[in-house]
């Protein structure tokens, strides 16, 4: 059994925890209101825009283009896959990494050929740490997303494409659902379909009524409008995926704040019963020395 000195010096550890997971929730939860606003918006505008591109592409059924699959899909079987993989600069913010490395696992375990493209210390660490290679990455901060920061991702995994040196691209990130629920993601952002592969998606966009014109051309527009995209989503990416870290962050912290406080509790009790227990025996002993006193007077 652990005596009083020992349940205080550890009642005291526990509280000092406390304190800094507590100050850890205040600071997730004050980053977290920015980010959302931010997240909100700029989501509903890159939606929009992914949507529109897509809407595009599949009109045309006749495009002849890199950036779209051919009608003998055969050939993308093999080649090596591009993967743009998100994670945070910091842990202590639950599965939120973990989730997202899971995801780029699946498509390395699927696919040996692939190029890893990473934000963010977590992922780099993870890759390093099993010798996987990574073939860029990017030192920026996961805390302060920015469109050159995505142009800079987008342009070089374009340039790599558009040497052919990457067959598809995968875009993995974070999404935030709800305040209780983040999921990771995996989009492929090239190349395109040329149809419909879930009757879902197609309920969402609406059908092109009228062909689209191009001036002067289609081939010459393609280039910067997929740029565009490209940036775009990735953009929407580390938005959506810095907002996710903070609310997982903050979750991770008032689970902590709660536990450590469900820890307090029983430490407390364990405390009061030995410090009671203590008193009692000091008691008898006291009662048990008087009495025999008494007796002893009586001889």
């Amino acid at each position: 059994m652990a005596s009083t000195r020992e349940l205080k010096d550890r009642i005291k550890s526990v509280q000092d925890t406390k304190k800094i997971t507590n100050a850890m929730y205040l600071i997730s939860s004050t980053k977290m209101r920015r980010a959302k606003a931010d997240l909100d918006a700029t989501r509903p505008y890159f939606e929009a825009l992914r949507t529109e591109v897509k809407r595009i592409i599949r009109s045309l059924k006749d495009i002849e283009s890199k950036y779209v699959y051919p009608p003998n899909m055969d050939d993308f079987v093999n080649g090596t896959y591009g993967i743009i993989l998100i994670t945070s600069d910091k842990g202590l913010a639950g599965a939120y990494n973990q989730n997202a490395v899971r995801e780029a696992l699946t498509i390395i375990d699927e696919h040996r050929d692939v190029k890893l493209f990473v934000v963010g210390d977590f992922g780099k660490n993870y890759f390093e740490k099993r010798s996987i290679k990574i073939e860029r990455d990017f030192d920026f901060s996961a805390e302060q997303p920015s469109l050159d920061e995505a142009r800079d991702i987008a342009v070089e995994v374009l340039d790599q494409y558009d040497r052919g040196e990457l067959k598809k691209v995968f875009l993995i990130y974070s999404n935030l659902v709800n305040s209780f629920e983040v999921t990771a993601n995996s989009m492929r952002l090239l190349p395109f379909h040329r149809d419909y592969f879930d009757d879902k998606k197609k309920e969402k966009e609406s059908e092109v009524q009228k062909p689209f014109e191009f001036y002067p051309s289609l081939e010459t527009i393609l280039d910067p409008l997929i740029e565009s995209y490209i940036t775009g989503v990735i953009y929407g990416a580390l938005v959506d995926s810095y907002t996710s870290e903070q609310n997982s962050r903050m979750n991770a912290m008032s689970s902590a704040n709660e536990n450590a406080q469900d820890l307090l509790d029983k430490l407390s009790l364990e405390f009061n019963r030995i410090r009671q227990t203590s008193i009692t025996n000091e008691i008898i002993e006291i009662s048990a020395g008087a009495k025999a006193q008494r007796d002893l007077n009586k001889r």
